[in-house]
């Protein structure tokens, strides 16, 4: 950022129709990316886990909307080679047991190749400071009279009464490979993500809301990923970074992740309750 230049107030939370981001050209495996990512001052944050064979994504409710934005825009990209990347200056260790989240790719399958080892050199080339090629107006114009649309349909209950095609789920996958979280479908497919990512809140419980991101491995009681909110998503962010570190002090930690998860989750109820 230039000597005296400073964000506007707004500016870090704004998730407008018209977002602002960053775009740099980078080259991996022999082909130019176009590489879409956040601006600095973005207030949002995620992290990943998986668990009962599912990746999530996890935010806030205002990391959710970003979230849905990114994924409608995407769907309209016609550049191959295309990507959106939301880098490491963004995600949190998770807010269950702190391990380190991922960062994530959103990958519009008709228009880009992304195999493990070019995601690996992707996310490493952004964490190379460098100049960016550029900054762009994220177009998501159609996203609010979807959601507007969803909303009547639901309130009047037609909305089984009118037919829409599937969506295109062969190339869907949610998977991490190359140190990165991937979130790869069709246009129709990233616009039924963003639909229902964006109208999530609507079914929060006690502050907690999901819903899946269905795919070609979809299974009953089990979808290919989900994405997760909590309107406390950063205390218990912060709450689960005190307890891993609590746990990890006291020595003769076992070695097996899946061993150290249930003493970092049962230190969680500690750290909250002396908070109270």
């Amino acid at each position: 950022m230039p000597e005296g230049k400073r964000l506007r107030p707004g500016g870090a939370r704004e998730v407008g129709e018209r977002l602002k981001l960053h775009r740099r050209q980078l080259r991996a495996d022999g082909r130019d990316y176009t590489v879409i990512t956040l601006r600095p001052g973005t207030q949002a944050r995620f992290s990943t886990n998986h668990y009962h064979g599912t990746w999530h994504v996890l935010s806030d409710p205002h990391g959710a909307v970003l979230l849905s934005r990114l994924l409608w825009g995407l769907s309209f990209q016609r550049r191959p080679d295309t990507v959106v990347i939301i880098d490491r200056r963004f995600i949190d260790p998770n807010p269950f047991d702190a391990e380190q989240g991922s960062p994530i790719a959103l990958v519009p399958a008709e228009l880009t190749y992304l195999p493990a080892r070019t995601a690996r050199q992707l996310s490493r080339r952004l964490a190379v400071p460098g100049a960016m090629s550029g900054t762009v107006r994220w177009q998501t114009w159609g996203l609010a009279g979807a959601v507007g649309e969803y909303h009547d349909r639901r309130a009047d209950r037609t909305w089984w009464q009118q037919w829409h095609p599937g969506e295109d789920v062969r190339a869907a996958e949610v998977e991490q490979f190359g140190g990165l979280l991937n979130l790869r479908g069709s246009a129709s497919l990233l616009r039924s993500w963003a639909l229902s990512v964006a109208t999530m809140a609507d079914y929060a419980h006690e502050g907690m809301s999901y819903t899946e991101l269905a795919g070609p491995k979809w299974e009953l009681c089990r979808s290919d990923g989900e994405v997760q909110t909590f309107r406390d998503y950063h205390r218990r962010v912060s709450d689960a970074t005190v307890s891993r570190r609590e746990v990890l002090a006291e020595g003769s930690v076992p070695a097996e992740a899946a061993e150290l998860r249930p003493l970092v989750w049962r230190r969680n109820e500690l750290v909250r309750s002396r908070r109270r």
